[in-house]
């Protein structure tokens, strides 16, 4: 049984727990609610837009965070970990999503494909508002050559003072400042002195690989919930798994270039993958898709994908009616279960 949450001062710090994907996905043992209607594509409810518009914009001269809870980390994938960071934060003030950019232009990385694509984050986002009181998570970013070097105090220092935020959410593995000095227990001393609400969460488990991973001996790595994980899930093509981790279904998102279009027959539309805005899976074939072509038309499909293409395959009709009155320049693809 999970220990109850305790409260150092005005820092609440909840407890580790090992949480089954499926039906709830979260932390908290209280149920949330969750969305039954199709996924947002474009638009949001009136009763969405109606509280982003209540909520308050900061005066001239302050940070778009002022006064709201940050939830920190990578949010690369936005996966189920990362919405209980948001419900956190939710629970005591405007949530905000707050990560860093340059990352990999500063560290040396191999630039890869983005698990979501930008133009669709504001679409997951906007799904997590009925976890989220019906607020839409924002997200800020900070450019990490300005944050690289300063140490854990002077980070918080920079949350309180230059941000002005009310408090910060995040998980227990959370490491912050100069080579990542900072841990939670820290973050919430840090966070106490300069007048912080801090909120501790334990990781969200990955049930279905929790037990061969308890042993690990990467510290990073203990069965949590990860966007690694879903890079190593698509890679292999497993879209259930892929489904569990993120909390939805994925999707991929195509657009055509003027030397790279989309090309159609009889019963299918053909990319070639230059026009890839994410992470697609490992090639194959995939059933139970979904096309997505502007906000209301819905085609069930399959994908095929390889070396250099990706193919969506519908029936004749379908294919017709779609390419005769659609300006084909964007594809949005759900994948389904199936894997290859």
């Amino acid at each position: 049984m999970p220990t109850a949450p305790f409260a150092i001062g005005n820092v609440a710090v909840l407890p580790r727990t090992a949480v089954n994907l499926r039906p709830r996905g979260g932390v908290f043992c209280h149920p949330l609610r969750r969305s039954t209607s199709r996924p947002l594509l474009c638009s949001i409810t009136s009763e969405l837009s109606q509280r982003e518009e209540d909520r308050e914009v900061p005066p001239q001269g302050l940070s778009p965070v002022a006064g709201g809870i940050v939830a920190l980390g990578k949010f690369e994938a936005l996966h189920i970990g990362h919405r209980e960071l948001a419900i956190q934060a939710a629970k005591v003030g405007p949530p905000f999503l707050l990560s860093f950019v340059g990352m990999a232009e500063v560290l040396g990385w191999e630039p890869r494909a983005p698990i979501v694509a930008k133009c669709d984050r504001r679409r997951v986002l906007s799904s997590w508002a009925p976890y989220c009181n019906n607020m839409i998570p924002a997200e800020f970013q900070v450019e990490f050559s300005s944050v690289r070097h300063l140490t854990p105090r002077q980070f918080v220092e920079k949350l309180a003072k230059e941000l002005g935020v009310r408090g910060v959410v995040a998980g227990e593995n959370y490491r912050f400042g100069y080579r990542a000095a900072g841990d939670a227990l820290e973050l919430v001393r840090l966070c106490e002195e300069y007048g912080l609400g801090a909120y501790i969460i334990g990781s969200v488990m990955d049930k279905k690989q929790y037990a061969r991973n308890m042993n690990s001996s990467n510290s990073k790595e203990r069965g949590q919930v990860s966007s690694t994980r879903v890079r190593r899930a698509l890679a292999v093509g497993d879209m259930r798994y892929v489904s569990e981790l993120l909390g939805r279904k994925h999707r991929l998102i195509l657009m055509a270039k003027d030397q790279d279009g989309f090309t159609s027959n009889k019963s299918r539309v053909s990319a070639p993958k230059s026009c890839l805005l994410n992470l697609a899976p490992k090639e194959g074939l995939y059933e139970k898709c979904s096309l997505y072509i502007g906000e209301d038309n819905l085609v069930p499909c399959k994908v095929v994908i390889d070396t250099k293409h990706v193919h969506i395959e519908m029936d004749e009709v379908s294919t017709c009616n779609i390419v005769g009155n659609q300006d084909l320049r964007l594809l949005c693809i759900e994948f389904g279960d199936s894997g290859t």
